[in-house]
């Protein structure tokens, strides 16, 4: 059984996998193609934009519900 034990190849320790990886993550990002500065201000405006229109369209559509909530608790009944 002990030869069986020296026959396996020992994973490398904690810190010399990690070392690996942080390099291979910064040689990969030496490999990004990364966007102009105008690309990413007119990216960020369209997003801007997309976010102020669903803002406008969740809140009108809120305060219809709640008008209509309002509308419907304050009915008096039929003999009133």
């Amino acid at each position: 059984m002990a030869q069986k034990n020296d026959n396996k190849v020992k994973k490398p320790n904690f810190f010399v996998r990690m070392g690996k990886k942080i390099k291979e993550t910064f040689s990969e990002l030496k490999r990004v193609t990364w966007p102009t500065f105008p690309k990413v201000v007119k990216a960020t405006c369209v997003v801007l934009v997309v976010v102020v229109i669903f803002t406008v369209v969740i809140t009108a559509i809120n305060y219809g519900l709640q008008e209509l909530l309002n509308v419907v608790t304050n009915i008096k009944g039929i003999g009133e």
